[in-house]
């Protein structure tokens, strides 16, 4: 491979590339007896006219670096990251946007594609540097939405949040009780309580160090989700589902 080609690792991603129509190279399965687990990956690749190899598991346990690949690996063009202005000016009003403050982990990125894809947001942001990228771990993580959501990679997320929010997009950053001193006290409400509708940013901060300081000063509201017991916060991806279906049932 090059450095302009990526891996897909799973069923679901292989699957959901295939039926979207992306460029895929080859796919690899691994040697066998045909199931029924692969029998529609295999008719796909032949409609689409994919070559398919058989393989052993080491030579997929190496392509899939580390991603559960369930015996299908697809070799394809590379990611393509959705240009943020082509996406809002495709949408017919300002809608759901889900902003990704830091993230690192590339399972947790793929966790909250999947599940901002499901809940019905119009897109997720990410930035260029220090936070986790599309990779084959995110791809299967994300289990074939990101072939359904545009992810578009920014410069700088607060100067992007400005940028939307004179597209009149309101902001709400997520953040635990106690993280939230300061300035963002003053925004701090519970999730239950902030207005989705309308254009809308969901700001999801990293995986322990939250929100930056400059980001949360572009929130118009902090939200937090109330917790019973002892936890002082929850799994960012966890969180996302939380929020995200309250913006769903508020919105439909």
């Amino acid at each position: 491979m090059n450095a302009s080609t990526t891996v897909l690792a799973g069923l679901h991603p292989v699957r959901e590339a295939l039926r979207a129509g992306r460029k895929i190279e080859q796919v690899q399965i691994q040697t066998g007896p045909p199931n029924s687990r692969t029998a529609e990956i295999l008719d796909l690749c032949r409609a689409a006219g994919v070559p398919v190899h058989r393989v052993p598991r080491q030579a997929l346990d190496r392509l899939a670096a580390g991603a559960v690949h369930q015996g299908v690996v697809a070799i394809t063009g590379g990611f393509a990251y959705a240009d943020l202005d082509d996406v809002l000016a495709a949408l017919d009003a300002p809608g759901l946007l889900v902003v990704l403050d830091g993230v690192e982990d590339p399972h947790n990125l793929g966790a909250i594609v999947r599940t901002a894809y499901a809940a019905g947001a119009d897109a997720v942001i990410i930035p260029e540097r220090r936070a986790a990228g599309v990779t084959p771990v995110a791809a299967k993580a994300a289990a074939g939405a990101l072939e359904h959501l545009p992810v578009c990679r920014v410069t700088n997320v607060a100067r992007t949040l400005d940028q939307l929010k004179e597209k009149h997009y309101w902001v709400t950053g997520l953040a635990s009780e106690s993280d939230a001193g300061g300035e963002a006290a003053e925004k701090l409400k519970s999730f239950r309580e902030i207005d989705y509708r309308g254009g809308c940013i969901i700001v999801l901060g990293g995986e322990g160090a939250g929100l930056h300081r400059l980001v949360g000063e572009k929130c118009d509201w902090i939200a937090h989700i109330p917790m019973a017991g002892r936890l002082g916060s929850l799994n960012v991806s966890v969180a996302a589902g939380i929020v995200l279906y309250e913006a769903q049932r508020q919105r439909a």
